[in-house]
Formats: C-alpha cells, structure tokens, sequence
C-alpha cells in the first residue's frame, strides 16, 4: 500500500508528521509484508508517480475532504510523528480512523 504524509523534511530518517498547513515536503511509502520498499519525497501531493492509497495526518482537525474526494483512507496519528512510529503504528492497526 501506498502511504502519503505530509512532513518537515525531505530526509526520511528525521522528518517528522506535520500539520497539512505547516508541510514542505510529502513522502510517499510503500508498505508490503510489513516492511517500507520504496521511500519517494516530492513538494506536491500529486508529484509521484504512484496513486497513495491512505493518507496519514496529524489530528482530527486536518482539512482532508481533497483526499476524501480522491477515495483516500485518512488514518490520524495523534501520538506517532517519526517515520517509523507512524509505519509501527499502521501495521499495528493503531492509527486511527478520522473522527467524523
């Protein structure tokens, strides 16, 4: 599956979730059998080459009707900020489901 997070940088190793109106930089993450096979980072949401299937933001009240209307899952990270956490959490099943 094709992750989307909006972060603070382009270096996957200390870039952490943002809010959507605080990002620069979006990465991308392909997550198969548990484990991340592909890293991509582009400034735009629309800059990859792959469709995200699931976007993942920072609370509840995040403006994700864009990605609603784009048949994307919206997951929320209410603790996890860090790559791993928010990878950690997903495959977990501890990301939640945005409160509507």
């Amino acid at each position: 599956m094709y992750i989307l997070l909006p972060v603070d940088s382009d270096n996957d190793k200390v870039a952490k979730l943002t809010k959507l109106n605080d990002l620069k930089f979006w990465i991308q993450l392909l997550v198969e059998d548990g484990n991340i096979k592909e890293t991509n980072v582009a400034t735009a949401m629309d800059g990859f080459e792959n469709f995200s299937e699931c976007v993942v933001v920072e609370n509840d009240n995040e403006y994700v009707w864009p990605f609603m209307e784009l048949s994307m899952m919206v997951l929320v990270a209410h603790t996890q900020r860090t790559i791993d956490e928010i990878v950690e959490a997903y495959l977990f099943k501890e990301l939640h489901d945005l409160a509507t």
